[in-house]
């Protein structure tokens, strides 16, 4: 095998990499060594600013093929005929922890899916669960800081956790999640992922449906206990990307079958609750599961800087047949996670391969910035409309429009019928056998008698008695006994 021959940054080659340059043996370095500070310059700047949510995380590449006939929902080209496989990158994370956290935490999971269609890159982010803790972006940032680390103490604090909670009693559902068995799932291969907003589908005569998405893992959910995941995140902290990396390697390939519960767009005005509250799900029996295809993941990155800490997914990355529905948080999202990624990988960091589209051409106007690999050939313009056969709109609207009415101004959302941030929190609990009713009780109480003050233990706690009593009542003798030893 031929030698490779190390070189400086500019291709010149190195010929020294043991040893810095100085003023005779022994002698100070000399500022005239490039390749030492170059070495060093770039040591310094390795690292970039960390995701300030769903820091840690793991990925792959694979590929999603269509098993069912959807064309009567949408127009979306890589969901077209039945066989149609498409490339995909996904991420994994974690929520709440820095980069430096362990993955076998009680924690929501990101599950980030990025399809490279003929037609542009379509970019569904999710979570492993699906609801979330609040319903408005505009508590995003508070309900962040009262789950990361306290700004005096270092550590995340149960008063601020449960303080938070207490003032937002939507949170329930999604805490009845969390600290049920599967808050801490036993690898990402073995957990469901949850697009959990609510979005539109259009076909091709114009029809609008809204729709959810489960991807439902074919090797079975499993989850650990709290006792077992603070065994093995003191044994191994990467616990769950060695599980996906080794899965990989070894030719097991892990994949997840995707459904859809399909609304028709007409009916979510009358619907008995507000049905783009992300904080409610959609019962199967008034909306079954409808099988879409499935995803397959084969290959594992060859560089995980590069290719999952750089990846960026942004929801508002639609494709035609695709495109958003009045879900508040998800209009936040449109805004927030494009806005994060050009702070963190610059404005062209959708020309970074990881994020760039494999089919679809990418043809528009932006030039210069950070970073920027694609400026145009020489007479290219950078405006338009131009005399010069520049790229020009289509005319055609990805999805179909969404009718808005009323005045501007901060509302609260609409009130539906049976509109309520406690019931399907009692829902899930009673859906739950006794061995995992007494798992939960322990899994909050744990959390919550470590709060110091006792107006919040009693706001939480009236949450959990208008979720079921039975629930409300466990929970409150499990905390005063805690609280008493």
């Amino acid at each position: 095998m031929t030698q490779r021959v190390l070189t400086t940054e500019s291709g010149a080659p190195v010929a020294d990499n043991q040893n810095s340059a100085t003023a005779g043996v022994g002698g100070p370095i000399l500022l005239q060594d490039q390749h030492l500070l170059e070495k060093l310059a770039r040591f310094n700047r390795e690292r970039i600013p960390e995701r300030v949510v769903h820091a840690r995380g793991s990925g792959a590449y694979g590929y999603f093929e269509v098993t069912d006939d959807v064309t009567g929902f949408t127009r979306a080209d890589f969901l077209s005929a039945v066989g149609k496989r498409t490339e995909t990158f996904i991420r994994f994370s974690t929520v709440a922890d820095s980069l430096g956290g362990a993955d076998a935490v009680r924690d929501p999971r990101g599950f980030a899916l990025k399809f490279y269609t003929d037609e542009g890159n379509y970019d569904l982010v999710g979570n492993n669960t699906p609801v979330f803790f609040i319903k408005d972006p505009i508590k995003f940032p508070d309900f962040i800081h009262s789950q990361k680390r306290d700004p005096f103490t270092g550590r995340q604090e149960p008063d601020n956790v449960w303080d938070f909670w207490a003032h937002a009693p939507e949170a329930t559902h999604q805490v009845t999640w969390l600290m049920g068995d599967r808050g801490i799932p036993a690898s990402y291969r073995h957990m469901n992922g949850y697009g959990s907003h609510t979005y539109q589908w259009t076909n091709a005569e114009g029809e609008a449906f809204f729709v959810k998405y489960h991807f439902k893992t074919n090797q079975g959910v499993r989850s650990l206990s709290s006792e077992q995941a603070a065994e093995l995140a003191g044994r191994d902290g990467n616990s769950h990307q060695t599980d996906l990396l080794q899965a990989i390697e070894r030719g097991v390939h892990p994949s997840w079958t995707l459904y859809v519960q399909v609304m028709p767009a007409d009916e979510a005005a009358e619907y008995r609750f507000n049905p783009f509250d992300l904080t409610k799900v959609w019962p199967h029996s008034d909306y079954p599961l409808q099988r879409v295809g499935r995803l397959v993941l084969d290959r594992n990155p060859d560089n995980v800087f590069a290719e999952v800490e750089q990846a960026a997914f942004s929801p508002n990355n639609f494709v035609p047949g695709i495109g958003p529905s009045p879900d508040k948080m998800l209009q936040g999202r449109l805004f927030a996670y494009a806005d994060a990624h050009r702070y963190r990988l610059g404005v062209n960091h959708t020309q970074l391969p990881v994020n760039a589209p494999r089919t679809a051409v990418v043809d528009n106007y932006g030039r210069d910035g950070l970073h920027a690999t694609r400026n145009g050939a020489r007479h290219d313009k950078n405006y338009e409309p131009n005399s010069y056969a520049g790229p020009a709109q289509t005319g055609a609207a990805l999805s179909a429009p969404l009718a808005i009415h009323g005045w501007t101004g901060t509302h609260e959302a609409p009130a539906h019928t049976k509109d309520d941030d406690f019931f399907q929190a009692g829902e899930l609990y009673r859906l739950m056998s006794e061995d995992e009713k007494d798992r939960l009780v322990a899994n909050i109480a744990g959390g919550l008698s470590q709060v110091t003050r006792d107006d919040v233990i009693e706001k939480n706690l009236a949450h959990f008695h208008a979720a079921d009593a039975d629930y409300g009542k466990r929970v409150e003798e499990a905390v005063r006994a805690l609280r008493e030893d």
